[in-house]
């Protein structure tokens, strides 16, 4: 697909209203009915959704779409890997873009790049154990499983919330828009692990009209203004969470970008493109 044809699928998301379009998918994905199975029946065959290995494994037991988006698996459904030093895929879906952090710029796509202080909130001391590290951008289409988990344990030091537009992040989207992960509305999660420091960034996009973490909740929407800065480094009770255990959500698909300091060490195997799922061995932290 060309440069031009890229960019004309991608040119009306720079007038739609972003959040009023995710608001209004927030309502219709979260309304009960009868309408409900057959709509889930409908997305599942138009997607491919592999509904057997969920709990729930018939539309008729999710009480609405979103119930259904981001449903549980059944244990056995993921395997955690145990390899020693192993980084564990902390979701399901196909890697966009992975490699070493050059100095502070991070690979978006060909010709476009975007600075670990912009998509990190612009705090200085938050992307400097990250300069010269490792990233892994993955992509979650709508067919995936959408929750989130840890690709080594780790402890919760401090979580932000930064303000932004809800460009999509669909591979042609990736390709156009400049700085997209550092203009889009996320979630930034730092943690303290065994291996250093680790960034867990949950991108929101258009139709994405909510992400949670487990020890926040919903955290968008509403909306806001500003960076939210939370600092958990003191916390009375510590969030600690094990390699493989959940952290968050996302409510319809988006991306993660997990950064990792200088040491780490992605399978070689895995390029763009690349489907990934979550629990398998993606690399070795140093």
């Amino acid at each position: 697909m060309n440069a031009f044809t890229d960019r004309l699928k991608s040119w009306p998301l720079y007038v739609l209203p972003h959040h009023l379009v995710s608001r209004v998918v927030l309502r219709l994905t979260r309304m009960e009915g009868r309408f409900v199975p057959a709509a889930i029946r409908y997305f599942s065959r138009l997607f491919n959704v592999e509904l057997q290995e969920a709990v729930r494994t018939t539309p008729e037991q999710y009480r609405s779409f979103n119930d259904f988006f981001t449903r549980d698996l059944q244990p056995d459904a993921r395997p955690i890997d145990d390899t020693t030093n192993g980084i564990a895929c902390p979701v399901d879906g196909c890697v966009s873009q992975l490699g070493k952090i050059s100095a502070d710029q991070v690979f978006q796509a060909k010709n476009r790049q975007y600075s670990l202080h912009d998509l990190l909130g612009g705090r200085p001391s938050d992307g400097q154990p990250f300069i010269d590290g490792q990233f892994a951008t993955l992509y979650l289409s709508p067919r995936d499983y959408h929750r989130i988990h840890m690709p080594v344990s780790g402890r919760l030091s401090s979580m932000h919330y930064i303000p932004g537009r809800l460009f999509s992040v669909a591979p042609h989207t990736v390709r156009v828009v400049p700085r997209l992960f550092a203009r889009n509305e996320r979630v930034v999660a730092l943690f303290d692990t065994d291996h250093g420091k680790l960034a867990m960034v949950l991108v929101g996009a258009i139709n994405v009209a909510a992400i949670e973490t487990v020890w926040a909740g919903l955290v968008t929407p509403p909306t806001k203004k500003a960076i939210d800065y939370r600092d958990y480094s003191n916390a009375d009770a510590p969030v600690e969470l094990a390699k493989g255990a959940e952290m968050g959500r996302f409510n319809m698909g988006s991306t993660v970008i997990l950064l990792m300091e200088n040491g780490t060490r992605f399978q070689p195997q895995l390029t763009e493109g690349s489907a990934i799922r979550m629990g398998e061995l993606i690399g070795h932290c140093k």
